[in-house]
């Protein structure tokens, strides 16, 4: 990608994607929700010659395609959407209303380590975006990468996709409050909605299911005791912070 600011000169505005001709990022269009200002994003699109729309979007954060959106989240927010019930409820109108959604990933993904004391949590989470709802996880360690990423897909879905269609469109309406509570519950280990259910059922609140003592949680239909260990060893123990080793600094799991 060549946009950018070159030393003692304008922008440049043509980019290079691989396998592709250099793409103007002025013949580009891109949609940034209202919220997104503050993040700075869309003034750092702008400031490279991409046309940005600013208005408030119902899902998602960028469009970048008429059937492709972005929700962009930082490492603490997507930590803590996991708990509240919020990512899976989003999930579920980003893949509800687009064909290409994706969840895009920004910061330090060290920081999960300082937020959540189970990481395998928030992980397990993750995995369920990817696997379940078959959308991309794309990580990306700053705002500056990010506005590369939202150009690259511009690109990509503009000029060398088939697809049209109106970039805005009319939302389905988000689900209820029950199937935001069967999310929470159905990521846990072992759980799928049917059992999901029937923890609601049972304890009448996610919140009630998940401080339930292991007797209480084990006497649900189809749960058991040994799946019901497995969720209380996931809520209760506590993490153990990653270590460096190696010239490379990579982060392995800490030794039994």
């Amino acid at each position: 990608m060549t946009a950018g600011h070159p030393a003692g000169g304008a922008p440049q505005t043509n980019i290079e994607l691989c396998g592709t001709h250099p793409v103007n990022v002025k013949k580009l269009r891109i949609v940034a929700d209202t919220y997104e200002q503050k993040s700075g994003i869309p003034a750092m699109l702008g400031a490279v010659g991409l046309p940005v729309e600013v208005k408030k979007l119902p899902v998602g954060d960028y469009i970048v395609g008429p059937e492709t959106v972005v929700e962009r989240k930082s490492v603490r927010d997507l930590a803590s959407s996991v708990f509240d019930g919020r990512l899976f409820d989003q999930c579920d109108r980003l893949r509800g209303n687009y064909r290409h959604p994706v969840l895009l990933m920004e910061g330090n993904v060290d920081e999960i380590e300082d937020v959540i004391e189970n990481p395998f949590v928030f992980y397990g989470a993750v995995s369920r975006v990817a696997l379940d709802f078959q959308i991309p996880v794309i990580p990306a360690p700053s705002a500056a990468h990010t506005v590369k990423l939202l150009i690259s897909m511009c690109a990509r879905q503009q000029v060398h996709s088939a697809v049209e269609g109106p970039f805005l469109k009319k939302i389905r309406k988000s689900g209820d409050l029950r199937r935001q509570q069967l999310s929470v519950l159905a990521s846990l280990p072992g759980v799928g909605e049917k059992l999901a259910g029937r923890m609601l059922e049972r304890f009448g609140t996610p919140r009630g299911a998940l401080e339930s003592d292991l007797a209480e949680l084990a006497k649900v239909e189809g749960l058991g005791s040994a799946r019901a260990e497995k969720i209380k060893k996931v809520l209760d123990s506590r993490h153990r912070r990653q270590r460096r080793r190696g010239a490379g600094g990579q982060r392995t799991l800490s030794d039994p």
